[in-house]
């Protein structure tokens, strides 16, 4: 986890610096490279019948976007970037690994049902603004797609008698997922939205069932120069 944190800190520095700004005059060709922080509310959808819902779980994101411009009024561009995301759920999906197979079921006698993911963060964003060389506040409509790496995951509850269990990246966890991003405001604050399209599990079922668990986000993101 050191390693996969220092590597993003060294990816952040190497983008970052080409993120200065020259003074410009209205009508230059721009680029809004930015650092991002994004705090969402966060819920599994597409759970299996006998999973009923997630309590409340939360996402924390941040990392730098390189914005290409694809006009000469610099308001419509691509974005790519790199960042680091922490994902907290609290579920009722009942997680075990056994004998290096990955376990799952419904237990109404467990608490404490968490789920902790340490991820590395591609996003790619097709940007529309209002934007201008010398205009720093603006509406925006981001979207794309964002692509994340899992280096660390965490599964752990307590059973009716206190005993805590914690489960260590799990053999059947979907290592690589990708999903959909819309990002809309105005100037610093923006409404953020991610809705996973791949499973959170790989090749798992519980009685049966296919888990098709994915992931969905919604809160606010913050562009910083």
């Amino acid at each position: 986890m050191k390693t996969a944190l220092t590597l993003f800190i060294i990816l952040i520095n190497a983008i970052g610096s080409f993120a200065q700004k020259d003074s410009l005059n209205l009508g230059d060709r721009y680029a809004e490279d930015q650092i991002y922080v994004a705090v969402s509310y966060a819920q599994f959808v597409d759970q299996p019948q006998e999973i009923f819902k997630s309590n409340f779980s939360y996402g924390l994101s941040v990392g730098f976007l390189k914005d290409v411009i694809l006009n000469k009024q610099g308001n419509v561009s691509i974005a790519v970037g790199v960042g680091y995301g922490f994902d907290f759920f609290n579920h009722e999906l009942k997680v075990e690994e056994i004998n290096n197979t990955t376990v799952f079921s419904s237990d109404a006698t467990i608490s404490a049902n968490l789920f902790k993911s340490h991820n590395l963060e591609f996003p790619l964003e097709f940007r529309w603004r209002t934007s201008t060389a010398n205009k720093y506040s603006f509406w925006r409509i981001y979207g794309g797609i964002k692509f994340s790496y899992n280096f660390s995951n965490k599964f752990q509850f307590d059973d009716e008698n206190g005993n805590t269990f914690k489960y260590q990246d799990v053999s059947n966890y979907n290592k690589l997922q990708y999903g959909l991003t819309l990002s809309t405001g105005y100037d610093e604050f923006n409404i953020n939205l991610y809705y996973g399209l791949t499973p959170v599990f790989e090749n798992s079922t519980i009685n049966g069932e296919v888990i098709n668990t994915k992931i969905l986000k919604f809160g606010l993101i913050f562009y910083l120069l």
